[in-house]
């Protein structure tokens, strides 16, 4: 039992305190408007309406709307967003909706979103109306049935269910689980609400026109795949057996060699920022701008204080959480502390530097004396050493005088009780050798004396004057006048001065709380520090250049480039430039052998675009990025079991989503489409694709494709202009061996010389010969003969097999029947030997 307490005896001596632990409960704590543009015409006409199904969960938000101006349905793929929802609030100021479709159960961020939105004037062209349908109509399987199930116009009738479904699944992202719920959960309010068609019979549904992604202005649209293939996520299983059930960890990828950042929410934002790259040129530059400081050589030293102060930015959000649900722990309030005092010595060192780089001057002007304030107020008042000693919020000396005074007897209570139980002991029996007088939270005083042999029954523990409490370890717990009369006079002081302390914190937490909004713009803009000093530190260490924007150019200019992963695990990489602008050679047919680096190219291509648009330096000499407004790629077959789905149907769906999306702005890479079935089918597929994008004229997206099919070439497939553009590897024959130059030149491959990558696998010479005979005999159009020899070992063994059986026939059995033997047996084999 935990006690405060002090024993005399016969010859009375003093004990020090004894230990004292407890818990009690602490009290709890108390844009601007978009208008929809209207045409006016002779005849009256319905304003546009925009009907939007928002869902939001796990920091990720899935949004669908249907515009009655086109009868289309627009989707965005599932998107990472802050707590305050700023992307769903730039949805807003995009499409400006007239109603807003959500799950009637939401939690508390979404809900204060809304709710602002209510609270707008009447008056306001912004301000939706919200609906909220019950959760159910939401759910994951009965959305993708609406979603296969629906009568959409743009569909042949002839066409079956299972067409309908691969049709479909090469529009719709089905893998983004949020969307699919808020395209079914819209479907489910425009059959309800029957929009547009509210006069018509009830057989007449909705007209849906098509499906269209929706991106928001700026961004640009990369798919799950993109990130996939170009390798900018990695996830790998974590080879801790501690954290097999936590998770993954990043392999190597592009986010993972450019995270260096030093706190979580940098790397947060980080992970934002390759989600949703963008091509607003003055977000752009203003990045660029930090790294480009910072890569100059009289900064280094700054660069690493600043990373060193932003290893103490923590988790403030989920501090500032805690404190209004009065859960804060004692480790709250020492990283609340080096946070704050982090953030101010950011403050100060970016005073120092240019004012004329805007996040240096929003550093200096947004990190205010708010921060001082609270840094102060915790400094003064938390007893961080007492608090870690008693695991409880414990405030310093001075702060209080009422909770120092009730200290300071507390602290005397050993010496007093000491007296008490010397007085004690000389008003007990004279067979009692000692007692003592202790202190017990929410009890108060006892008096203590050790259990004697006589007293064997309850009867035994009664003794004059003194009321008996209880009996523990042996010890005998009694209530007297004098312990009365301390309980009278002292009180529970253990427990006042928790419980007054618990008030302190209280209003400590209230001054905290009061000045939030600075503590969340500090990890807003301290994160940004985070990612751009990552990204300097990297583009010092690998040698990248700052690239230029264009609005004017259309497409990429690399001098030089270098992919940003193979460079690091090569030991030496070759560069290699591309230029995919204006009218000439948007679409670029690259052949040569294989492993000669065709798909590296491509892939390098992409990821220098991607880096450029996410706002950091690039692996090249120079670099310059025009318009780019998506990156579609049919490199790498993402196989999965859950899909259902062929290998050559899920290229298939990759180059759909190319066909049916990409604009003259978008950047098209396609490495070895049409391998995955018969030649000339696969050949023809991919001379199909090209020569429809090729009809677009200056409309054509920039491609490049790589391919082994030099009959693509050959047969001339692909109408001859500027528009086409014919690289290949240059390659060395050195007698048998073929050298791989890894270098990007004009023209076109005049072999695969699969037979040298062939060798390089390790396959027999006798089978490389062979098929290099095959090969030269379809070229010339000879017919292809077995090979004799082979032929006749296999007769040899055919035979030694035949003769085998009929040696281990037993005439004498009465139960052979030579008819079976002879038709099952003989017949066979006798096909193999003739």
């Amino acid at each position: 039992m935990a006690s405060l307490g002090a024993t005399s005896g016969r010859t009375p001596q003093r004990q020090g305190p004894g230990a004292f632990t407890a818990s009690f409960p602490s009290p709890a704590p108390g844009p601007d408007p978009g208008e929809a543009e209207e045409e006016e015409d002779e005849e009256e006409e319905e304003l546009a309406q925009i009907h939007l199904c928002v869902l939001w969960n796990s920091g990720y938000l899935g949004i669908a709307y249907y515009d009655t101006s086109d009868s289309t349905v627009h989707f965005m793929p599932d998107a990472p967003d802050h707590e305050s929802l700023k992307l769903l609030q730039r949805v807003l100021d995009e499409i400006n909706p007239q109603s807003i479709v959500t799950s009637a159960k939401q939690d508390e961020n979404m809900t204060l979103f809304l709710g602002k939105l209510a609270s707008q004037e009447p008056r306001e062209p912004k301000r939706p109306e919200i609906i909220f349908l019950p959760s159910v109509d939401f759910g994951l399987e009965i959305s993708k049935q609406r979603l296969l199930s629906g009568n959409y116009s743009f569909l042949p009738e002839s066409m079956t269910a299972t067409e309908k479904i691969l049709f479909l699944s090469s529009i719709i992202p089905f893998d983004c689980l949020l969307t699919v719920r808020a395209l079914g959960g819209l479907l489910k309010f425009l059959g309800r609400r029957r929009i547009g068609v509210e006069l018509e019979d009830h057989s007449v549904s909705v007209p849906i026109l098509g499906f269209k992604k929706f991106v928001l202005t700026h961004l640009v649209s990369i798919d799950q795949d993109t990130y996939s293939v170009l390798q900018i996520f990695k996830s790998e299983s974590h080879p801790s057996v501690y954290k097999v059930a936590s998770g993954l960890k990043e392999g190597l990828s592009l986010f993972g060699i450019l995270n260096r950042c030093r706190c979580k929410w940098g790397e947060k934002l980080l992970r934002l920022w390759f989600t949703r790259p963008t091509h607003d040129l003055g977000e752009l530059n203003s990045r660029l701008d930090v790294i480009q400081f910072f890569l100059l050589p009289q900064n280094l030293d700054m660069a690493q204080m600043l990373h060193r102060l932003l290893g103490h930015i923590k988790n403030v959000p989920l501090i500032l959480k805690r404190m209004k649900l009065s859960h804060t722990k004692v480790s709250d309030w020492q990283v609340l502390y080096k946070t704050v005092y982090s953030a101010l010595g950011l403050r100060d060192a970016c005073r120092s530097l240019p004012q004329s780089i805007q996040l240096f001057r929003d550093i200096a002007q947004e990190f205010s004396d708010d921060l001082h304030h609270i840094a102060s107020l915790i400094g003064k008042v938390v007893d961080f050493e007492g608090s870690l000693a008693e695991n409880r919020f414990t405030v310093l000396p001075n702060i209080d005088p009422e909770i120092d005074e009730k200290k300071r007897r507390l602290m005397g209570l050993p010496n007093f009780l000491t007296e008490v139980a010397r007085k004690e002991l000389e008003n007990l029996d004279s067979r009692i050798p000692s007692c003592s007088v202790i202190y017990i939270p929410l009890i108060g005083f006892l008096l203590s004396i050790p259990r004697l042999p006589f007293m064997v029954e309850a009867s035994d523990f009664e003794i004059e004057g003194l009321d008996f409490m209880f009996l523990s370890e042996e010890k005998l717990h009694y209530r007297s006048a004098q312990t009365k009369e301390l309980d009278a006079l002292l009180g529970d002081l253990h427990c006042e001065i928790r419980d007054q302390e618990t008030l302190l914190m209280f209003q400590l937490q209230c001054q905290v709380l009061a000045r939030a909004a600075v503590l969340t713009r500090v990890l807003d803009l301290a994160s940004r520090l985070d990612v751009l000093l990552a990204l300097a530190s990297a583009a010092r260490d690998y040698g990248y250049s700052r690239p230029r924007y264009s609005s004017q150019l259309l497409g990429v200019r690399i001098q030089n480039g270098r992919h940003p992963l193979m460079e690091l695990c090569a030991r030496t990489f070759v560069p290699n430039s591309a230029e995919c602008s204006g009218d000439k050679g948007r679409v670029k047919v690259i052949t040569g052998p294989n492993s000669s680096g065709k798909s590296i190219y491509l892939k390098q291509v992409g990821l220098i675009t991607f880096m450029a648009l996410v706002g950091s330096f690039v692996p090249a000499e120079e670099a310059e990025i025009g318009a780019v407004d998506a990156i579609f790629t049919r490199i790498h077959s993402c196989e999965s079991i859950s899909l259902g789905l062929s290998t050559f149907m899920i290229d298939l769906n990759q180059v759909a989503k190319a066909v049916n999306n990409a604009t003259a702005q978008s950047l098209v890479l396609i490495d070895e489409f049409g391998k995955g079935t018969n030649t000339a089918d696969g050949l023809a597929l991919l001379a199909a694709v090209l020569r429809y994008w090729l009809e677009l004229g200056p409309m054509c997206p920039h491609i490049f494709v790589a391919t082994n099919f030099l009959s693509l070439v050959q047969l001339q497939l692909l109408p001859q202009g500027p528009l086409v553009h014919y690289l290949t590897m240059e390659t060395c024959e050195d007698g048998n061996d073929l050298v791989f130059f890894y270098q990007v030149c004009e023209g076109v491959a005049k072999a695969s010389h699969a037979s040298h990558t062939a060798a390089q696998a390790g396959l027999p010479d006798t089978l490389i010969a062979r098929g290099k005979e095959v090969s030269d005999l379809i070229r010339s159009g000879k017919p292809i003969r077995p090979v004799k020899e082979l032929l006749k070992e296999n007769q040899m063994e055919n035979c030694q097999a035949l003769v085998d059986k009929f040696l281990k026939l037993d005439l004498e059995d009465p139960h052979l029947d030579l008819n079976i033997f002879m038709s099952q047996e003989v017949l066979p084999a006798a096909t193999t030997v003739l």
